[in-house]
């Protein structure tokens, strides 16, 4: 048996978070919305029925033990310290379906879902 350790300091972005070119557009519109605003900010938090969801924020810096991430057109993506683990592998979108536009995050850690899709569980 071998356990797996990762450590944010070498990582490669596709290690952590892969972000498609539909949310990158996406951040980039809500970050020149506001101002005071220089980054993204993704982290877990517990709630819901099943035990996690996600939080988008935009933040005007990182916390101090964040993981920085670049993407592309000076977009740059910061995670959680706490969540990296949960998040490791995830690959967020941003979609259309009719009238509605979300983030979705395709998360191969996540074991179940809630079935409002408000929250995810990874045990």
């Amino acid at each position: 048996m071998s356990v797996e350790s990762f450590d944010p300091v070498h990582a490669k972005k596709s290690d952590t978070v892969n972000v498609t070119e539909a949310a990158i557009a996406h951040f980039r519109a809500q970050l020149a919305l506001d101002k005071n605003a220089q980054a993204v900010r993704l982290s877990v938090k517990q709630s819901g029925c099943t035990g996690f969801k996600y939080v988008i924020d935009l933040v005007p810096q990182a916390h101090a033990d964040d993981l920085h991430l670049q993407l592309e057109d000076g977009v740059e993506l910061l995670v959680d310290k706490e969540s990296v683990a949960i998040v490791e592998g995830t690959q967020i979108d941003y979609v259309t379906e009719g009238v509605n536009r979300q983030l979705r995050f395709i998360n191969p850690n996540a074991k179940d879902h809630c079935g409002c899709g408000e929250s995810f569980n990874v045990n």
